[in-house]
């Protein structure tokens, strides 16, 4: 997770921290003993999500997201 912050974290600035860009965190169990961690990249983190080998998914629901890192004006855009 911090790896992941880290290199969000450069493109981030490279790109002027642009609002339309960050990550969002929830841990989920999905009925198992131990949580697992999943990261949320909005679509302008795209390249980002991809040099991680992320896989593509649905919009998450905002329910239990915490922001990892980026704009806290990303919310709109993830709930947009």
């Amino acid at each position: 997770m911090e790896q992941i912050k880290t290199l969000f974290l450069s493109a981030y600035k490279r790109a002027e921290n642009p609002d339309e860009m960050a990550l969002f965190y929830r841990h989920e169990s999905e009925g198992h003993l131990h949580c697992e961690v999943k990261i949320y990249f909005t679509p302008a983190s795209a390249f980002v999500a991809e040099a991680v080998d992320a896989i593509p998914c649905n919009k998450p629901s905002p329910d239990s997201l915490d922001l990892l890192a980026g704009s806290e004006a990303a919310w709109s855009v993830l709930l947009s």
